[in-house]
Formats: C-alpha cells, sequence, structure tokens
C-alpha cells in the first residue's frame, strides 16, 4: 500500500510539473532573453529537479521550488560565463502577422523598445519583474522563490519599472 501511495505522489507531481511548464518557459525567457536560452535554462531546471526529486517536500509549493531552482541555474550560468567571457546578446524579435500594417509594425517596435530595456535592467530587477508582472507572483511568493525579502522585491520591482519608464519615455520621445 505504501508503494501504491508513493507512485500518486510522483505522478500527482510529474503532473504539476508538466502543467508548470509554460510559466518556467516564460521566466526564462525573462531571464535569457531568448528563446532557444531559456528553453535550455527549463531543460537544465527539470533535470536538476528530477535528479533531487527525493529533496522535494510533498505538499510544498512546486512552482516555489521549481522557479528557485531555475534561479540557481541562471546564476550558475551566469557566473560561468562571466568567468570564459562569453556574451550571447538578445535576440531580435520576430515578424509579426496582422491585417493592419502600420499598427503591427508600430506595436513591433514598442515591443522592441520594451524588451531591450528589459534586458538592459540588472538581471536582480529582472527576475522580480519577470516573477511578479509576468508570471503573475505575489511579493511574498517572488521573495521566497528569489530568497530575499519583501520588501527587497518591492524595491527592486519599484526601480525596475521606474527604469523601463524612463527608458521607454526617452525612446518615444525621441531620446
Amino acid at each position: 500500500m505504501s508503494r501504491r501511495r508513493t507512485e500518486t505522489i510522483d505522478r500527482t507531481t510529474h503532473d504539476a510539473l508538466i502543467a508548470l511548464l509554460p510559466r518556467l518557459r516564460r521566466f526564462a525567457y525573462g531571464l535569457t532573453g531568448s528563446v532557444d536560452d531559456g528553453d535550455d535554462l527549463v531543460q537544465s531546471a527539470c533535470e536538476r529537479a528530477l535528479s533531487r526529486m527525493n529533496q522535494f517536500e510533498p505538499g510544498t509549493r512546486l512552482n516555489s521550488w521549481m522557479f528557485r531552482i531555475m534561479q540557481t541555474v541562471w546564476i550558475d550560468r551566469r557566473r560561468v560565463r562571466q568567468r570564459r567571457g562569453i556574451s550571447v546578446p538578445i535576440e531580435e524579435i520576430g515578424e509579426l502577422h496582422g491585417a493592419d500594417g502600420v499598427r503591427d509594425d508600430e506595436a513591433r517596435l514598442c515591443l522592441g523598445e520594451v524588451r531591450r530595456a528589459v534586458a538592459k535592467l540588472p538581471e536582480e530587477q529582472r527576475a522580480v519583474l519577470m516573477l511578479v508582472t509576468v508570471d503573475g507572483m505575489s511579493y511574498r511568493e517572488a521573495a521566497n522563490v528569489l530568497s530575499v525579502p519583501i520588501g527587497t522585491v518591492m524595491s527592486r520591482l519599484a526601480r525596475a519599472r521606474l527604469a523601463l519608464g524612463q527608458s521607454v519615455g526617452q525612446a518615444a520621445s525621441g531620446g
């Protein structure tokens, strides 16, 4: 009977992990600025999680655990890249298809400006911005994922929003 219960927990965790993949991909894309690098980051984080599944405590939040693993993997990769001196540029936005070419072009340009502004943010601000504004996490959840106090999350988010507003505002005014 104990064996059956373990299989149910494993299957439940497995299903929850699969359901979490779109959120992990969004977060990874926000960190890396690249779909391909983001997918690699998600794969590495999932591999690490699966190899350390014995460390996951059933009944706790799988998403917080996974986001924390992803953040750790990303930090590890950044450190390796800094030591090696490798720099990967953020890919430009792909073509958007739509009926109104002028509006689509304006939207593409605006989105490109926002992406460039997000890419220029310090990583700490970018991670908080992605978790709270894109993934919809509460400040407390983001603080748990990033292992920082809530006040730090609020401060980083405020600075990120201010920097984005200034950057996009300057681009719109031609500055």
